[in-house]
């Protein structure tokens, strides 16, 4: 998700049956469902369980409030989320220190080279990945493999294979 997606969950675009957010109008005006691993399902439902007993009856329809029991705003998420990364030692040796969309893009790439690793139908699953992320189209989703040396590795290697199959 992106962080203004997560900014604009509401409470009841989560079904805890199915264990899929709604993604309301995002980026390019569209909406998609995305379904959730049991861990954030769980997650999600303590965060839900302490922001009730904080809050116990919202006013606000958002998912997350803040202290001031309104839906969280980007100018306050972002500096919040430097001060714990900041306060966990979390990138101390990076060269940039990690940024909150950064966790997008380590799904998106953690994610195209587990298919390739396990020798999935990558080109298959493209059109899966990029709607999960909202993307309009795949080539938004091929931007990652440039992203990191050993997916574009990876990439390379299945596609000198594809070639030296092809010629013997």
């Amino acid at each position: 998700m992106r962080i203004g997606e997560a900014i604009n969950l509401d409470r009841d675009d989560i079904d805890w049956t199915e264990g899929v957010l709604r993604i309301r109008e995002s980026k390019f005006g569209k909406s998609r469902l995305v379904p959730q691993q049991t861990s954030t399902m769980k997650a999600l439902r303590d965060y839900e369980l302490l922001r009730n007993e904080a809050i116990p009856r919202p006013q606000d329809p958002s998912f997350f409030l803040s202290r001031t029991r309104k839906r969280l705003i980007y100018a306050v998420v972002s500096p919040t989320f430097r001060h714990l990364v900041n306060e966990a030692g979390v990138g101390t040796a990076a060269p940039h220190p990690p940024r909150l969309h950064d966790l997008r893009h380590s799904f998106a790439i953690r994610t195209l080279l587990h298919w390739y690793r396990t020798d999935d139908n990558v080109q298959a699953r493209i059109p899966s990945l990029s709607t999960y992320l909202g993307h309009r189209e795949p080539t938004s989703t091929y931007w990652y493999m440039s992203a990191a040396p050993e997916l574009l590795a990876l990439a390379a290697a299945r596609q000198e294979s594809a070639w030296k199959a092809a010629r013997s």
